[in-house]
């Protein structure tokens, strides 16, 4: 256990809950979860644990980088789990950065978005759920990405365009908005 930077995100996930307080039961959850005794870091602890996504916009903050999802088949921010790391929005540049192949990412420290999504059974690994802490990722110079493993693809897509579309996930969708209507 990590006392500082526990309460580092409990103080976050509040500043989050007070921005979005439509939000603030599902961030309950989350609060809840950082209280566990068990890990809730570890991808191990099936009953749920955090993971970390990015919301990695191009320079002109117009568009949004998204991974066609390899196991969800699904069209999503990049971003993947914890792994023992506590500071969240450290995990979520990792992940852009692996599954982009991108140099010179920054990320903003607060909380973008939350969600808490059921992940179906895949292979030998139950069904169990996520809880993702999202934040803001800015590409830097080179947009030029790379695909990985991870996913089927990647493309850069018009914030305003997910925004519209009811196809789009309806977390991507929320994010789109919230980036959208951002001070």
């Amino acid at each position: 256990m990590d006392a500082a930077n526990d309460a580092a995100l409990a103080a976050a996930l509040a500043n989050y809950a007070g921005r979005w307080p439509d939000e603030a039961a599902t961030v309950g959850l989350f609060v809840e979860l950082l209280g566990d005794a068990d890990n809730p870091f570890l991808r191990d602890r099936l009953a749920g644990h955090f993971t970390a996504s990015s919301w990695l916009v191009d320079r002109s903050g117009e568009r949004v980088l998204l991974t066609h999802h390899r196991k969800l088949q699904l069209w999503l921010q990049l971003g993947g789990h914890a792994d023992g790391q506590r500071e969240l929005h450290l995990t979520a540049l990792r992940e852009a950065e692996e599954e982009s192949g991108l140099t010179g990412l920054r990320v903003d420290a607060a909380i973008f978005d939350v969600d808490r999504h059921w992940i179906p059974e895949h292979k030998a690994v139950p069904a169990h759920w996520h809880y993702d802490v999202r934040y803001v990722v800015h590409a830097g110079d080179n947009e030029a990405y790379t695909v990985s493993e991870e996913s089927l693809d990647l493309a850069w897509r018009r914030v305003d365009d997910l925004a519209a579309d009811p196809a789009t996930d309806a977390s991507v969708r929320r994010m789109a908005r919230k980036w959208m209507a951002r001070q």
